[in-house]
């Protein structure tokens, strides 16, 4: 599974990422347009989603936004793999998806990551 650290190599290989923060946290950008960033989640987002897991659905873990090419894109990510993709209602409308960072693989890692700063580009 991915961490932090994978995170920013795989960002870091990409032409012209810079890394930051946003909101404190950390944050990946390329030409000043966010693309990948560290993305706790607020009280009531955990609260829409019925508390942390394993009673409600909110993850306990670390959480990585990626944004995605459009909402076709971020609907069959949701679709496909529900126990890595996730949103909140924050995110409704917005051309981006939350990762449960501890359970991608570093492959689809990776290709999120890969895919994310495409769209920002």
């Amino acid at each position: 599974m991915a961490d932090w650290d994978d995170v920013a190599k795989v960002a870091r290989d990409l032409e012209a990422a810079e890394e930051g923060t946003s909101y404190g946290n950390r944050a990946w950008k390329v030409g000043g347009k966010l693309f990948a960033w560290e993305r706790p989640l607020r009280k009531k987002e955990v609260e829409a989603l019925g508390g942390f897991e394993p009673d409600g659905e909110a993850p306990a873990g670390p959480i990585l936004a990626v944004r995605v090419a459009d909402e076709e894109a971020k609907e069959a990510l949701l679709s496909s793999r529900p126990e890595i993709y996730l949103t909140t209602p924050h995110f409704d409308g917005h051309p981006s998806v939350l990762i449960r960072l501890d359970r991608i693989l570093r492959a689809d890692l990776e290709e999120a990551i890969a895919e994310a700063w495409a769209c920002r580009r």
